[in-house]
């Protein structure tokens, strides 16, 4: 149950949060840390009942990612990551789902949703070449989703597509080194000239509008759902959940601070700095309360068969968005405050804000594209975009 996996979870904070830098440092997860998450259900939250998974309200999901990035962003955007997959590959083929899970029905799968890879139609399937960038967590999977362009005759691109491809049909490129998120070990996979059946392929045109072959077998509310809106959560809770979890480590060492009485208190009572407290947990309450609210709404209709309407598809990727800039906002705001205190490296907060303005550039994130789409659609005018 949901309940019993965020107990769970909340137990195996202490010693998230005490290998945060060690996470940092070394650019990737430990095994043990996903394992335990495994052990937790985390990434059954989303998986279909007919494997094992608990099918739950995917508000419950996102409550437990925000939990675990407050102990550690990267670890947060992980789990993220991959627990969304479980949910995506119960929309691909039964037979595709089988070949994931007909042997271990624990098995993890990352991700590279850019179309950069190209499909060139064989008898029975297709032919995948193509170098994809960012699969957070593919070092913990041995499956992969990656988005690809079917290639026409002409050498033109003629439809869009996301492919399952095994473990033994693509390599690992160690190439991840940035700034922020710096333990999710988003590497490179490259695939050449790799056999993909299909049915293993699923067009992005059909998710969107919502008709999957996964249907056939799972056809609970939660598969009902749009991948925009699922996914792009899973994007923003881990950011949103950073800051979060920042902000509470934040008030409880100037609490500390007041009590001792080491300067503190004088901080504590620069009206400056209250002020800058109060916007920042506006925001993050904001960025909760607005994104719980468009998937609860989404999960209702769907649980009680209804349409989903395009008005609110959009409204839920407008505050997605936002949550994500609302979040980047309030840990500015806590690093500005802290001072000099912020520059340590290895401190929350310095990470904490070099995590969420990581996490803040995906482009699931780029509120421009989604907030133009909203607009377009507030005025009327017809909004076309698989990310809706």
């Amino acid at each position: 149950m949901p309940d019993d996996v965020l107990t769970k979870v909340r137990e195996l904070l202490p010693s998230i949060a005490e290998r945060a830098q060690t996470v940092d440092d070394s650019r990737r997860v430990p095994d043990q840390t996903v394992q335990d998450l495994a052990a937790a259900g985390v990434f059954r939250m989303l998986q279909p009942a007919r494997y094992g998974g608990l099918e739950c309200d995917p508000v419950r999901f996102y409550e437990v990612v925000r939990e675990i990035s407050g102990a550690c962003g990267s670890t947060g955007w992980v789990t993220s990551i991959l627990g969304v997959h479980s949910w995506h590959l119960g929309l691909f083929d039964p037979q595709a789902q089988d070949d994931v899970w007909g042997q271990d029905d624990s098995t993890l799968l990352s991700s590279s949703y850019a179309p950069v890879g190209e499909l060139v139609p064989v008898d029975g399937g297709f032919r995948l070449s193509g170098n994809w960038r960012f699969s957070s967590g593919c070092e913990h999977a041995t499956w992969a989703l990656l988005g690809a362009l079917v290639v026409g005759a002409e050498g033109r691109p003629v439809d869009f597509m996301t492919v399952l491809v095994p473990r033994s049909d693509y390599r690992i490129l160690d190439v991840w080194d940035v700034v922020g998120m710096r333990g999710t070990a988003s590497n490179e996979i490259s695939v050449d000239k790799a056999f993909v059946p299909h049915h293993r392929t699923v067009r992005n045109y059909d998710l969107a509008q919502l008709r999957a072959p996964g249907h056939a077998v799972n056809p609970g509310p939660l598969f009902r759902l749009p991948f925009a809106a699922i996914f792009t959560t899973a994007v923003a809770a881990p950011v949103i959940g950073t800051v979060a979890g920042c902000y509470e480590q934040y008030l409880g060492a100037m609490r500390n601070r007041v009590r001792l009485s080491l300067g503190g208190g004088r901080f504590a009572e620069d009206q400056f700095a209250q002020v800058a407290v109060a916007r920042a947990a506006s925001e993050i309450d904001a960025a909760i309360l607005q994104t719980d609210r468009n998937i609860r709404e989404l999960y209702e209709l769907a649980v009680a068969g209804q349409p989903l309407p395009t008005r609110l598809r959009l409204r839920l990727r407008r505050d997605q968005v936002r949550g994500t800039e609302r979040a980047v906002e309030a840990i500015d705001l806590l690093f500005k405050t802290s001072g000099g205190n912020s520059l340590g490296r290895g401190t929350p907060v310095e990470r904490a804000w070099r995590d969420a303005h990581a996490g803040s550039v995906h482009v699931a994130n780029d509120p421009e594209r989604a907030l133009a789409m909203y607009g377009r659609g507030a005025f009327g005018l017809p909004v076309e975009d698989n990310l809706i």
